[in-house]
């Protein structure tokens, strides 16, 4: 017989009484998508798991304030981490080099293949990081965190005609800036068939 879980509102308000255990509860089934989130967004991890830290300090220091109903609890983190991504973005532009970047795992392609992934990949981050920041946060909440427009304008604080015109403008700049890294990516495809 499997036990229900309890739900991310009865977590927080076991986190407001002190709960540490609640607390380690919510991080387990939350950190990796705010790690993702802020990786994505600062393109570094150092950074990330600087800002998945505070939004859990965040979540420590102000879960007596939380209000079940009002919004999702899951919303409330991603525009938590949001927005401390966007602060950082605001304060300095990041500087770190794509080499340090963790490599992605693959399947079982061979050394050549699996060095044109990492290429391509630090290729995509860095424009992701040339967009402006609303932009990168559109694309990284809507692509690469799977949320819809709408859960992505509450998050942003914006309309959802606002994001998907954030959507529109980072896509239509991510085609101009990875245009020589698709052709790139078709030539070797070519090659390697032949």
């Amino acid at each position: 017989m499997r036990l229900e879980q309890p739900s991310d509102d009865d977590l927080v308000a076991a986190v407001a009484t002190g709960d540490e255990a609640a607390c380690r509860a919510l991080m387990d089934r939350h950190l990796t998508r705010m790690l993702a989130l802020a990786r994505r967004m600062l393109g570094n991890q150092a950074d990330a798991e600087e800002v998945a830290q505070e939004v859990f300090i965040r979540v420590w220091t102000h879960a007596d304030r939380w209000e079940p109903g009002k919004a999702q609890f899951g919303t409330w983190l991603y525009r938590v981490a949001t927005n401390l991504c966007l602060d950082r973005l605001r304060k300095k532009r990041p500087t770190d080099d794509i080499d340090d970047m963790p490599n992605l795992a693959s399947g079982d392609p061979g050394p050549d293949r699996q060095f044109e992934q990492r290429e391509l990949a630090a290729r995509v981050d860095a424009a992701l990081q040339e967009l402006p920041e609303r932009q990168r946060a559109a694309i990284v909440l809507s692509h690469y965190q799977g949320l819809g427009n709408i859960e992505a304008a509450d998050i942003l604080g914006v309309t959802v005609e606002a994001v998907e015109s954030l959507l529109s403008r980072a896509r239509r700049q991510l085609r101009v800036s990875l245009a020589t890294e698709k052709d790139e990516l078709l030539r070797s495809k070519e090659i390697s068939a032949s």
